[in-house]
């Protein structure tokens, strides 16, 4: 009996050995410093945690990527091309992923490290970049914080995304178009006003968008979210600054709106400091299929 317990012991010492041999570490950076005038990262990761923030580093991209289960081992390649660094680093799939798996991902994965990978991405604040980000399953945490960035388009299969200032240090560029679309998931959007951006795209099919602004945007500016099953949370700038908001929804959707809001036309508001030549006008437009949209 003895024997079987020892032999048990040795055989889960010895798997438990493998699993932590299987975990590997791989490093990427992007060393040239001159030669172009903006930094086009393209970033995909099929499963994992990623993280993204300002680094200071000195070169305009550095990545560490902690990977779990081996399938095969991320893809990276960058160039030059007319004033342009285009950078792109890619972690396919060769797993088949069944809805069944997905969901049990979303509803059973507590930690991190159920996600197997995770990835750390720095990004340095005297450059300027255009990012296109896609994330698989898992969860995507940004700070922008100090980073200049002229446009943004997030994607992601089933995974939360949480987007911050961090710094409260807003875009030191007009941000052209932010954009994020969610099949199923949630985002997390803190102090949104940072971002400077003149168009803003969230698009969730299955989940929830939380915002929150406490300051309206260097220019005008328009932020859009659509929703088709899920909830629309949004703290608004105060009352002062001038913004107009717009709701679609249907019978199946429970609208909150402050009493502050004037109502101007049926299911559209203006706040206190509404003006419609402002030179800061923020306009939100919110279309929720089912659901519910609150405002506060």
């Amino acid at each position: 009996m003895l024997k079987k317990i020892i032999l048990l012991l040795f055989c889960g010492l010895t798997e438990l050995s493998l699993l932590t041999e299987a975990q590997i570490t791989r490093q990427f950076s992007v060393e040239e410093k001159e030669g172009y005038s903006l930094v086009c990262f393209d970033f995909s990761s099929y499963k994992g945690i990623s993280n993204l923030k300002r680094e200071f580093t000195g070169y305009p991209l550095s990545a560490t990527a902690n990977l779990g289960k081996i399938n095969i081992l991320p893809s990276f390649s960058h160039e030059i091309r007319d004033g342009v660094l285009f950078a792109h680093l890619e972690h396919k799939n060769v797993e088949s992923e069944s809805l069944g798996r997905t969901l049990s991902y979303r509803l059973f994965s507590n930690d991190d490290a159920d996600f197997d990978h995770t990835w750390d991405i720095g990004l340095d604040g005297n450059f300027l970049y255009d990012l296109n980000l896609h994330f698989g399953i898992g969860k995507a945490n940004l700070d922008f914080s100090y980073l200049p960035i002229s446009n943004c388009k997030i994607k992601t299969a089933s995974a939360d995304v949480t987007l911050q200032y961090g710094s409260k240090k807003p875009n030191t560029v007009n941000m052209d178009t932010l954009m994020v679309a969610i099949h199923m998931g949630s985002l997390y959007a803190e102090d949104l006003h940072l971002s400077n951006a003149k168009k803003v795209l969230f698009d969730v099919s299955y989940g929830s968008v939380n915002l929150s602004f406490s300051d309206s945007m260097s220019g005008a500016s328009e932020i859009a979210t659509i929703v088709g099953a899920g909830s629309v949370n949004i703290q608004l700038p105060g009352q002062d600054l001038p913004y107009l908001v717009k709701i679609k929804s249907t019978a199946m959707c429970r609208t909150k709106v402050p009493s502050y809001l004037k109502e101007i036309e049926d299911k559209t508001y203006v706040s206190k400091g509404y003006q419609a030549d402002a030179k800061n006008l923020m306009t939100f437009l919110i279309d929720v299929s089912v659901g519910s949209v609150s405002l506060r």
